[in-house]
């Protein structure tokens, strides 16, 4: 994983996508304006207003020096940094740690800067030369903007330039931060293979949904029970990888993860992906493929996905797409303070395409007119198994990834998933299109060999199955014609059999149907001749493909083999209804 991502940085800074070593992308939303001599004569706002439902201000992204990775105590930044550190403002409570921070800060640019020969370096140590971080908050700049300071950044410019972007002082960092100490830790770094300096600490991921917003770890020691045997409190050693590699795919993961274009959510889990060769637009068919791009039809998805699967090469928005480009999808969920990886997947591009196209063929079914997917998108699926009226929307965290790594490697789909739907059918007493769509893809692709997978062949297709006797099936389309028989003699009627009976019907058919059919008769005398005799006859012959008497109990999966037949017959009589309409 590691190393893809390492490659995938490689690739980036090629195309003059992301930075080099020692450079990141950071929130300014302050430039504090020096005069030559460093005496502070502005102090101007950087943030951009984005409009959506609500307008927000929000901070500029600028490349500044790579940052520290903090957790306690104080450790300044180069160039860019919060009120505390740049200009000894307290908004914590704690006064004498806000001057420890600002002195850090002054200590470390005179560190850098002592030798530059640059007029914005030597405006800098005016500035830390000159600033008392004792009166800060009542300087007649920094005043108005005190409450708006709060773990902000700012940078330093002067003139009209920013400092980050002085020559002389950009060439000073990175002598500072390419340097080796003499007593740095090197060992083989486990991505590169090299004999390198080891990083300690690993950068920090952010962006990743339910984890701490300053970020979290990838990987990290932090604890006896966590290292390995002789490397007590070594942290990085524990696992060495070398500084640049460790930098490498930070940058290449914190890029991938604040892509909102090429990221979605499942559940608690954030998920990236990427092709080997990012020159190729495969991360938006792969986006557009689950749904995250509503712009394009569902029968141009459909080519799409038909052409890939067959290996064949697709022009996406003028731009080649080929099917056997190596493609990544990675998945990660918060964990306190740290990331957990729920799955790695690799494959030729193509491959993967095809296990969405198959999955999306074990999904088909017949579905009702008002209904806007070709192809149900994962989410939406997902969603099947949520009460719609829950405070949380979101699926199980863990089976949102179980059902994703199933679909994308071609493995059986796991149990929860099947086990939540049939939660949700008992609470609601409904099928809908979207639970009978599990529902068919789920017994298929878990059917166990022998006469059973033969059975299912039968009931689990797109329509109705009118031939098989297969007795949950028949019992299911019977329900469904009782439901329409009591509609049909008690118009308008707001509690039906399925609001009653559905779930034991289901589970129980022995106790149930017996009464169903007693009800049934009391139903026809209300009809009148040709409705009457229709009914009669539907309903006799559906009782006729029954060979054997009612079963006592249903498993699991004739449960749902019941529900699909239910379904099926439900929208047989509605496509009757439309075709009449049409005539």
């Amino acid at each position: 994983m590691m190393q893809a991502l390492v490659r995938h940085y490689e690739h980036l800074t090629m195309l003059e996508k992301l930075n080099e070593p020692g450079w990141q992308k950071a929130g300014v939303s302050f430039a504090l304006r020096l005069d030559e001599s460093g005496e502070l004569r502005a102090i101007e706002s950087l943030k951009e207003e984005v409009r959506g439902k609500k307008s927000v201000w929000v901070p500029l992204f600028m490349r500044v020096p790579e940052q520290v990775k903090r957790s306690s105590g104080v450790s300044a930044n180069f160039l860019c940094d919060n009120a505390a550190y740049m200009l000894g403002i307290d908004s914590k409570g704690k006064p004498d740690r806000a001057q420890s921070c600002f002195r850090a800060c002054a200590a470390l640019h005179r560190e850098i800067l002592a030798e530059v020969n640059s007029p914005i370096a030597q405006a800098i140590l005016g500035f830390f030369d000159t600033w008392d971080p004792g009166c800060a908050a009542e300087h007649p700049l920094v005043k108005p903007l005190v409450k708006e300071m709060n773990a902000a950044n700012f940078v330093f410019k002067v003139g009209f330039e920013y400092a980050q972007n002085d020559a002389a002082i950009q060439a000073a960092w990175q002598k500072r931060y390419d340097d080796v100490p003499e007593d740095a830790q090197k060992s083989r770094c486990l991505v590169t293979g090299e004999l390198t300096e080891i990083a300690r600490l690993h950068p920090a991921i952010k962006g990743v949904q339910g984890a701490q917003t300053m970020g979290a770890s990838l990987i990290s020691f932090n604890a006896p029970a966590f290292e390995s045997y002789a490397h007590d409190g070594e942290q990085g050693m524990n696992a060495p990888v070398g500084k640049w590699a460790a930098f490498a795919y930070g940058a290449a993961l914190n890029d991938l993860i604040s892509d909102k274009e090429h990221r979605i959510h499942l559940g608690d889990t954030t998920v990236v992906f990427w092709a080997e060769e990012p020159e190729e637009p495969c991360a938006d068919v792969f986006a557009a493929l689950m749904g995250a791009d509503n712009a394009i039809s569902g029968r141009e998805l459909l080519d799409v996905m038909r052409k890939l699967e067959i290996g064949q090469a697709i022009n996406w928005e003028g731009m080649p797409v080929h099917p056997d480009n190596r493609f990544y999808v990675l998945g990660l969920a918060p964990n306190a303070a740290r990331l957990s990886v729920r799955f790695f997947l690799q494959d030729r591009f193509g491959e993967m395409v095809k296990r969405l196209a198959e999955h999306h063929e074990r999904m088909e079914i017949v579905r009702p007119a008002y209904d806007p997917w070709p192809t149900l998108p994962i989410f939406a699926m997902l969603k099947e198994t949520v009460n719609p009226n829950a405070s949380n929307p979101d699926a199980s965290p863990q089976m949102a990834g179980d059902v994703l790594r199933a679909i994308l490697t071609g493995g059986k789909y796991p149990a929860t998933l099947f086990n939540q739907v049939q939660m949700r059918i008992r609470a609601e007493h409904e099928v809908s299109r979207g639970k009978a769509a599990i529902i068919k893809a789920y017994l298929i692709q878990n059917a166990p060999e022998g006469e059973m997978k033969k059975i299912i062949s039968e009931v689990a297709q797109v329509k109705l199955n009118e031939e098989t006797r297969y007795a949950p099936y028949v019992l299911g389309r019977l329900f469904a014609v009782l439901e329409e028989l009591q509609e049909k003699a008690n118009p308008g009627i707001n509690t039906t059999i399925r609001d009653r009976y559905f779930n034991s019907a289901c589970c129980t058919p022995a106790v149930v149907f017996p009464i169903l059919i007693r009800l049934a008769q009391a139903h026809i005398k209300k009809l009148e001749g040709g409705q009457s005799v229709y009914m009669h006859k539907k309903i006799q012959g559906l009782m006729g493909m029954l060979d054997e008497a009612y079963p006592s109990r249903l498993n699991l999966n004739d449960q749902g083999i019941f529900q699909l037949g239910y379904y099926h017959e439900k929208q047989k009589r509605y496509e009757k209804k439309e075709d009449n309409g049409n005539v």
